[in-house]
């Protein structure tokens, strides 16, 4: 059934027009809220993930970063004897 059916169909069974109208107006007045505190609500899901997962301190980033590069030059001295290996 169309919209327009469905607005013009009998009284009896006919959606009120003005709750319609009044529904869409609430439903303008609260994207019209949304978008005017985005910044925010933004500020707040971001509070609310750190909460959940706080982020690193720069020692355990430090930490992080030295095992990587401990692990690269490890793979590296690995390789070159698998290549001297190979040579051989």
């Amino acid at each position: 059934m169309s919209f327009a059916a469905t607005l013009f169909q009998d009284p009896m069974t006919a959606v009120p027009f003005m709750q319609l109208f009044i529904s869409m107006v609430q439903l303008t007045l609260l994207g019209a809220v949304l978008m005017f505190f985005r910044p925010l609500l933004i500020g707040i899901a971001r509070a609310l993930v750190l909460v959940v997962r706080p982020r690193p301190t720069k020692d355990e980033l430090a930490a992080r970063r030295k095992l990587r590069l401990a692990q690269q030059a490890a793979a590296a001295v690995n390789g070159s004897t698998e290549v001297r290996a190979l040579r051989s």
